[in-house]
Order: structure tokens, then C-alpha cells, then sequence
């Protein structure tokens, strides 16, 4: 039997709509697109042209001074390297917590899931604060470790909700009722069916939980002292904010006062290098998840 495809007429107002939209939408990309391109070509530019204000569309007086004064600045790569070891083991600390309480909490047959998922709950809303957490990590000799910016927050509520939603959509009671027929007892379901079958949800998970190591800095500003255990958004924070890079402690004189400008122009030009530098493994790790993105959320939010 032949099916006849009639290809539908898009009327004149179905063009004026899209072409609307279009403009719209390519008008809301430039302005969220350019600052990123701004820093990128501010980075490669001259910094006195940067300060200036003549960078505008193209970079002005190629240089790579701006990245060679941050591999020159030792602590930075330090910094870089301490944030690696850190997402990637806070990162396996939470999947190693998460995974297996979205999924207990998942199941129907667990009685006491509902009384457990309000306490996990109510800690969304209430929280000891800042002092009596200090005091708790103190008392437990996790002070100046990094265990101190792994362990507290090994598991997010929300991410928990997301995955145990995950599961309870996706992975059937049946399955596990014809897995028991076949000898599989809970912890080889779990293993052996259960983690293969959650791909999506385990990627969207890393890529939560590693964009939140990488960029958190504020629990290492509390617990952490000791200036070789820093992260690098610590060591930003420190050559940005608080000004201690080694340019800016020279005493300059009178007849330095264009070297002085020159100095203070590429200081602000490694703010830009700076941001490139510590944007780069994200931007690395996206788009081997970006794949499962949106059916992981999707899966995880929608149909719950």
C-alpha cells in the first residue's frame, strides 16, 4: 500500500513567526556570546591597547604575555593541579553516595523510603550554618585536608531527587522481579543491571558534581590554610582579589611610571587569561556528556 506524504505549506505568517524568532534569539546569543569572546580575545591582546578600550572586535597587538605571566607564577599550576585530584575524588565520593541512595529510595518495596527522603529533605531548608560545621570538621581533624571539601557535601539532595526519579522510572520492578527468578539477589541487580542501564544519569551527575568542585573556593577559604593544598579558584581568588601576585608587591619609582602602567595594564590582561585557563577542562569534559544531558534531566525531572 503506498503512503502519500503531502508536504505541508508554510503560510506567510508561519515565515514572518520564524524569522521573528530567528532574529530574536540571534540577537539574545550576541549579547551572551560576546563577553566570552571578549576575554578570549583580550587574552592574546596588547594590555595596554586592552585597558585602553580599543579591543573591541578583533585582538589588538597579538602577545601571549598575559598566559606566560600565569605558567611563570608557580602557585597557579599548583593550584590547577590540586583541583584536578579534587573533583575527581569529590567526584567519585559522590557517585559512590548518590547512586546507591537514589536507588534504594527508588524502589517500591523499601518501606522505609518515605520517612528517609523527608529527612534527606529537610536539609534543603535547614542547616546548622557555617560555625557549627567549622566546629564539626575541627573536632574531626579534617582542618587543612581535602577531605574537609569532599566529604561534607557528598551528597546533594536535589541530584538525589533527579537520580532516584531516574531510577524509578526507568528501571521497572519487573525487571528485578524476573532477576530474582533467575538467582540475582539485590547487590548483583544492582551492579550488574542497574549501573550498565544508567548511563545518562551517571554522566549528568559527574558533570553536576565536577563543575561544583572546580568552581567552589569558599570552602577551601575556611578550612584550608596551608597555602600548598589551595585550589586553583583559591590561587585566582588570591592574585585577583586580594592583589599578592609577585608584579604587584614591586616598589616602582618616579621614573617607572610607564613601566608601572605597563604592569597594572598585563595584570588585568591575566584576569582574562586566567578565566580561559580555568574554563578549560568544563569546556573539555561538556561535550563528551552533552550527549546525555538532556535525557538524563529530562528523565529525571520531567517524569517525576
Amino acid at each position: 500500500m503506498e503512503k502519500k506524504h503531502h508536504a505541508l505549506r508554510r503560510t506567510r505568517g508561519d515565515v514572518i513567526y520564524d524569522t521573528i524568532i530567528f532574529i530574536i534569539l540571534t540577537f539574545i546569543f550576541l549579547i551572551v556570546a560576546y563577553p566570552l569572546y571578549f576575554v578570549i580575545i583580550s587574552s592574546i591582546s596588547d594590555p595596554i591597547e586592552v585597558s585602553a578600550g580599543k579591543v573591541i572586535m578583533t585582538p589588538v597587538g597579538f602577545t601571549w604575555d598575559g598566559y606566560t605571566e600565569v605558567f611563570k607564577t608557580k602557585t597557579v599550576m599548583r593550584g590547577f593541579r590540586n583541583s584536578l585530584i579534587i573533583t575527581v575524588l569529590g567526584t567519585c565520593i559522590n557517585l559512590l553516595v548518590t547512586i546507591p541512595t537514589s536507588y534504594a529510595l527508588s524502589r517500591s518495596d523499601f518501606t522505609l523510603k518515605r520517612p528517609i527522603t523527608l529527612f534527606y529533605i529537610l536539609t534543603m531548608f535547614l542547616s546548622g550554618g557555617m560555625m557549627p560545621t567549622y566546629i564539626i570538621i575541627r573536632d574531626t581533624g579534617l582542618l587543612d585536608t581535602w577531605w574537609a571539601l569532599v566529604l561534607p557535601g557528598c551528597l546533594s539532595v536535589y541530584n538525589m531527587i533527579v537520580a532516584r526519579t531516574f531510577f524509578k522510572t526507568t528501571i521497572p520492578q519487573e525487571l528485578m522481579e524476573a532477576a530474582k527468578l533467575d538467582g540475582c539477589g539485590n547487590t548483583k541487580f544492582f551492579i550488574y543491571i542497574v549501573l550498565p542501564l544508567s548511563g545518562a544519569i551517571t554522566a549528568i551527575l559527574c558533570l553536576y558534581y565536577g563543575v561544583g568542585h572546580w568552581n567552589s573556593y569558599f570552602s577551601a577559604l575556611i578550612y584550608i590554610q596551608k597555602r600548598e593544598l589551595w585550589p586553583l579558584q583559591l590561587e585566582l581568588r588570591n592574585i585577583l582579589v586580594l592583589n599578592t601576585n609577585v608584579m604587584t608587591n614591586q616598589v616602582l619609582t618616579q621614573e617607572q611610571l610607564l613601566e608601572q602602567k605597563r604592569l597594572e595594564a598585563l595584570k588585568e590582561m591575566m584576569k582574562y587569561s586566567l578565566i580561559i585557563i580555568s574554563s578549560i577542562p568544563v569546556l573539555i569534559i561538556y561535550p563528551f556528556v552533552q550527549k546525555h544531558f538532556v535525557k538524563g534531566v529530562m528523565i529525571g525531572s520531567v517524569k517525576g
